[in-house]
């Protein structure tokens, strides 16, 4: 190819992967719905956009390094610790009941319907227990089913990338090393790549421990290192054995999850903005690759196969995994039915198919269409269905509004009680004993210890909050916490006001959603608190006192819209508006 053969096919590539992606946003949905066709239809009509065309020998390593950094997201994202009670159960039992099922039923049907040879149909089946989060948060975000049922599925999600990605390397490496027709010295093989990515992803999780609790890396630099580290030790394990860096990589964002010794900040904007290009060009260059003559006689058994999960192997999963547990008819036959493939499924087998087709193995030529095929179908079939079967199965949360008060002062309370009183689900969150003990006595749910530390220092998701406010007396923390926490919540993240003579060292300069009018800030509502007034919940058109201040709306369907620097919103009839009124203390207040 020319030089500007390769321009424009880079080009075009970078540029359909960032535009689908966008588009995907703006829709609501899940960015996979569009990336694959969008890839698919570009490679069939477009002689530049072929990835293998553009790179030659360097694509499938490239894929592999790619693959390795998405495992290491996927095993920074699993802080095991979280994991509790319930959940925790429902969950082990998804993954060690539910892998073994769909990888043995999808290898057996794969033999018949595909035309497979036994260890091709074996590494398919291996190839589609996986899901991941990068599909199911999405349809979740858009389903909004219940907290318990949501919980369930983003860890299963979650658990599930790093281990199907660590067991197709295993089976992958197990079913080469089964070509030499010599027992012992497929075992040899076999135990020599997966001591190569233990040993691998040890050395990396010690590199990076050197990195962060010796050298101190800042936060910039540190992401660079990781990023690095990752690449390199999943670069070096490739070399010595093929494909032993997705092992490694696995291996290493679980040390660095779970080792109370390291100190990296794992997920910053930097590398969540990069994990998330490497996915859209990985959809984009995987599915260029896909031809319609690949897929003329794979499609319709492909479908079947789909089909075959979708139907049966998943409502089993099911089952089995959700028997006698605390979950409800209803909430076992929404997890029978949340089971998308995504990334990892479509990146290893486009890492492992071709070595397997090189190997000679029969049937591995069809691996990566029909692994294709399946994810287009569950993901366009579990996107269309997911909302009307939740709302049918009558698991879906409720559209009220769920708003997280980050503070603990007595006012703060107060507040948190009168937006409860208005219907809503009212989360509180405070540092010190004596506010979270005030927040207990209020009957409001006090969130876990843990859960704002989590969230913006990590970037996890807030699941089922739909909007955040920072309320404490500190204007540096408010301010650089709702900056932090922006993008990991549903809703909006909002701020008191800091005042005009404060002496915070951010809180005068940053931007964001600030709440309420200028005056109302911690100081002032200290002083007026003190002085009586007090945080009132009232019908919308009642008589209100002289000198009282508008600060939420509650609406009749639930909502909850806030007064901010942009004004206040309006009430209308059957609305409950929530004030803060002088003199008012002990009239329709918190009874303490």
């Amino acid at each position: 190819m020319t030089t500007d053969q390769v321009l424009i096919g880079v080009g075009l590539i970078l540029v359909l992967a960032v535009g689908s992606q966008v588009l995907a946003g703006r829709l609501r949905i899940p960015a996979l719905i569009l990336l694959l066709p969008v890839g698919f239809a570009a490679g069939a009509l477009i002689d530049d956009v072929d990835p293998e065309r553009l790179l030659g020998a360097a694509f499938s390593p490239l894929v592999s390094l790619a693959v390795a950094v998405i495992l290491y997201d996927a095993g920074l994202g699993l802080d095991l610790a979280r994991l509790k009670g319930h959940t925790r159960r429902v969950v082990v039992r998804l993954i060690w009941i539910g892998v073994p099922i769909t990888g043995v039923l999808g290898a057996l049907l794969a033999v018949p319907l595909l035309g497979m040879s036994a260890r091709a149909a074996v590494m398919i089946g291996t190839i589609l227990v996986v899901s991941g989060p990068t599909v199911v948060g999405p349809l979740l975000s858009f389903v909004r089913p219940k907290d318990r049922l949501q919980h369930v599925l983003i860890w299963e999600g979650s658990l599930i990338d790093p281990v199907g990605g660590v067991l197709g390397a295993l089976v992958f490496h197990a079913v080469v090393a089964s070509s030499s027709h010599h027992l012992g010295s497929g075992m040899e093989h076999f135990l020599a790549s997966m001591g190569i990515g233990l040993a691998g992803g040890a050395v990396g999780g010690a590199v990076l421990w050197v990195l962060f609790r010796v050298l101190r890396l800042g936060e910039v630099l540190g992401t660079t290192a990781q990023l690095a580290t990752v690449i390199g030790v999943a670069a070096f394990c490739d070399v010595l054995r093929d494909d032993t860096g997705l092992i490694a990589a696995v291996v290493m964002g679980l040390a660095v999850a779970n080792l109370r010794s390291f100190d990296v900040p794992a997920r910053r904007p930097f590398f969540e903005t990069l994990v998330s290009l490497i996915l859209g060009l990985l959809f984009i260059s995987i599915s260029a690759t896909v031809t319609p003559h690949s897929l003329r006689h794979v499609w319709l058994p492909a479908l079947g196969l789909a089909a075959f999960l979708v139907l049966v192997v998943r409502p089993l999963v099911s089952v089995v995994s959700t028997f006698r547990t605390e979950l409800t008819r209803s909430e076992r036959g929404f997890i029978g039915w949340m089971a998308p493939r995504g990334i990892v499924a479509a990146a290893t087998a486009s890492t492992f198919s071709a070595d397997l087709v090189a190997q000679g193995i029969g049937g591995a030529s069809k691996i990566l269409p029909a692994t294709f095929v399946v994810i287009v179908a569950t993901v366009t079939l579990y996107g269309l269905t997911a909302a009307p079967v939740a709302r049918r199965l009558g698991v879906v949360r409720a559209s009220r509004s769920r708003p997280l008060l980050v503070g603990g002062d007595p006012w703060v309370v107060d507040l948190g009680f009168a937006l409860k009183s208005a219907g809503l689900e009212v989360l509180m969150w405070a540092g010190e004993e004596e506010q979270r003990e005030r927040i207990r006595r209020a009957g409001i749910e006090l969130a876990p210890g843990e859960l704002l530390g989590a969230a913006t220092g990590g970037g996890a998701e807030l699941e089922g909050i739909t909007a955040v406010y920072f309320l404490t007396a500190e204007d540096d923390f408010n301010a650089l916490a709702a900056v932090l926490l922006r993008g990991s919540v549903e809703g909006t993240v909002h701020r008191l006001n800091a005042p005009a003579d404060s002496h915070g060292v951010v809180a005068p300069f940053i931007g964001g959603e600030v709440l309420f009018g200028p005056e109302l800030t911690w100081p002032a509502f200290s002083r007026r608190y003190e002085n009586g007034a007090a945080v009132l919940g009232r019908p919308a058109g009642e008589a209100v006192r002289p000198g009282s201040d508008l600060l939420f709306v509650v609406r009749g369907d639930g909502r909850l819209d806030p007064v901010t620097a942009a004004g206040p919103p309006p009430p209308r009839p059957g609305d409950t508006v929530v004030l803060l009124t002088p003199g008012a203390r002990g009239r329709g207040s918190r009874p303490e």
